[in-house]
C-alpha cells in the first residue's frame, strides 16, 4: 500500500502543469487507483485496492467556489496551467471561478 509520504515524494517532482502526466504515472506505479482533489482547501483523498485510502491534509486557506460553472473559461485556465503558465494555487483559484 502507498503512503502520503510516497505521494508527497512523487508530487515533489512536479514544478508545473507540464509535469503532471509523469506525476500520474508515478501514482499508478505506487498503486493509486484514483483520487479526489478538493479545490476549496486543497486536501486530497487517494484510493487503492480493497477500499484502501489515505488523505492528505489541506494545503491552503479555503477558497470560495463559484456556484456558476463556466466550462470554456475553466478549459482556458487548464490549458494555461498544463503549459506551465501558472502555478498550482493560481490554477485552483482560477478553477474556483
Amino acid at each position: 500500500m502507498f503512503t502520503i509520504e510516497q505521494i508527497k515524494e512523487a508530487h515533489g517532482k512536479v514544478k508545473s502543469g507540464a509535469d503532471f502526466p509523469n506525476y500520474i504515472q508515478d501514482l499508478i506505479i505506487l498503486g493509486v487507483k484514483g483520487y479526489d482533489t478538493f479545490v476549496h482547501d486543497g486536501h486530497v483523498e487517494y484510493y487503492g485496492v480493497n477500499n484502501y485510502s489515505v488523505t492528505a491534509d489541506e494545503k491552503y486557506p479555503e477558497i470560495k467556489i463559484s456556484v456558476a460553472v463556466n466550462k470554456e473559461l475553466f478549459i482556458e485556465f487548464l490549458v494555461k496551467h498544463q503549459n506551465g503558465e501558472t502555478d498550482y494555487l493560481t490554477f485552483c483559484n482560477h478553477a474556483a471561478q
